[in-house]
């Protein structure tokens, strides 16, 4: 989900300045004059992005604290604090003003006199709402941590994820290890992404297609637990027409309280809740780096 910024058009310049800083760090930011396009309805398209923002950033100035429209947002931003019993804005101060009463408790990420050190601050703040290497989902079971990390080790590209699983009904949690390890015909091609710097669109598509693997395999992805001892099981993703492939190698244990059943993790959930949450939060590809995208795509593996 992106994080919707409010902001008033006369600090448009400094907005963007922020965005961009934003965008090179992969997050997702709804802008009004990035997103809308004549004919579009304004206020059902910017209702409908505040309700669905993972956050608001709240853009603090002289200008915007007199905006009528922007007042309508903060407004829109405060319900949601109310009614989601969680942290939805971000004050981001760009010069001295009055600060809105709903605002004047939080801390913000200060611009006025230092873009470094604000900027800093703000990337801290928005970490949480739009990280896509790492994140907490919850259920009704509990939650379930996890973080990926990536590179080439012996030549050959990886990602691997990690997981803990947490159920407060069993009182037990799990730990899972998720290698995906690339073959040589798949590292090529996701190293010409790397060397281009669209190597998360290469590793967001392989992860795609995984998930989607995943789900049509005729054998299921799970593990039993039956003991502590850890389990593993392998699985090999291959594309004949290609020759790319990727075999995933699960590893996974539980600790807790023993209640003497067998547990099944399954892997296939795993996929999809990380992806669908990835899917949510990655910003969208730039026009320069969807070309460059397309054209290493559409030349031959």
């Amino acid at each position: 989900m992106p994080i919707f910024v409010s902001y008033s058009h006369a600090d448009k310049e400094k907005v963007d300045l922020i965005a961009g800083h934003l965008l090179r760090k992969r997050t997702n930011v709804w802008i009004d004059r990035w997103e809308l396009k004549a004919g579009d309805s304004i206020i059902n398209r910017v209702q409908e992005a505040v309700e669905g923002a993972s956050a608001l950033l709240i853009i603090l100035s002289k200008a915007s604290v007199e905006s009528e429209w922007c007042k309508k947002e903060l407004t829109a931003g405060l319900f949601r604090e109310l009614d989601e019993k969680r942290v939805v804005t971000i004050p981001v101060l760009l010069d001295d003003c009055k600060i809105p009463l709903f605002l004047r408790d939080k801390l913000y990420a200060d611009f006025r006199t230092n873009f470094d050190s604000g900027m800093y601050a703000l990337l801290e703040s928005v970490a949480q709402y739009s990280n896509p290497d790492q994140s907490r989902l919850e259920d009704a079971e509990g939650f379930l941590d996890w973080s990926c990390d990536y590179g080439v080790l012996d030549g050959q590209y990886f990602v691997n994820y990690f997981l803990m699983q947490s159920s407060e009904h069993l009182e037990m949690s799990f730990i899972t290890e998720i290698q995906c390890t690339y073959n040589e015909v798949a590292t090529r091609r996701q190293m010409r992404y790397v060397n281009a710097d669209v190597g998360w669109m290469g590793r967001t598509t392989n992860a795609i297609m995984l998930l989607d693997f995943a789900e049509r395999a005729e054998n299921e992805m799970f593990l039993i637990l039956d003991s502590p001892v850890p389990q593993t099981k392998g699985f090999t993703f291959a594309d004949a027409k290609t020759g790319a492939s990727t075999e995933i190698l699960v590893k996974s244990r539980k600790m807790g309280n023993d209640n003497g059943k067998d547990q099944l993790i399954n892997i296939t959930d795993y996929f999809r809740g990380i992806f669908n949450y990835v899917a949510k939060t990655e910003r969208k590809p730039t026009k320069e780096e969807l070309e460059k995208f397309k054209a290493i795509q559409a030349t031959p593996w």
